[in-house]
């Protein structure tokens, strides 16, 4: 017995990881999705589930800002946004990503994001920017964010 190692099981059916160029493809289209699930531009509807499903099953996410942090689980990060998008007090909001690094190492990756936001919020314009750090593993039928971290600026 190896201490220290991390296998599969034998015959666990665990297929090859892929790496390179197809793993962040992947990965782009995966982030693509968490930032789109959020639009409710010309009458677009967020859904739970488009948000969700960009999650493994026991992710967790963090907003920092300046006193603190708050912890959510996947659940409690979700509802209360959709809430905010789909019963009119953020309106013509999106988010998208500015720039990205991502690195990928046999199964798992690392992707730092800055984005920015805008729409309208209770009538007013609403807009910012920050930096989201994405923790991912490709699961085996396909690629999930297994922790968001998050900082606006000037938060």
């Amino acid at each position: 017995m190896t201490i220290g190692v991390c296998a599969p099981p034998r015959n666990a059916g665990v297929r090859r990881r892929m790496t390179g160029a197809r793993a962040e493809e992947m990965i782009d289209a995966l982030i693509a999705r968490f930032f789109s699930a959020f639009d409710n531009r010309n009458g677009a509807r967020p859904r739970r589930a488009a948000v969700a499903d960009c999650f493994a099953e026991k992710a967790t996410i963090v907003r920092r800002f300046d006193s603190g942090a708050e912890l959510y689980t996947v659940s409690e990060f979700v509802d209360p946004r959709i809430e905010l998008l789909t019963r009119g007090a953020l309106r013509d909001f999106h988010e998208w990503e500015t720039s990205s690094t991502t690195q990928i190492f046999d199964g798992i990756a690392a992707r730092t994001s800055r984005y920015s936001k805008a729409g309208l919020l209770n009538g007013n314009d609403y807009s910012g920017s920050g930096t989201k750090c994405f923790h991912l593993v490709d699961l085996g039928v396909g690629w999930r964010i297994t922790s968001l971290s998050w900082v606006d600026d000037n938060a």
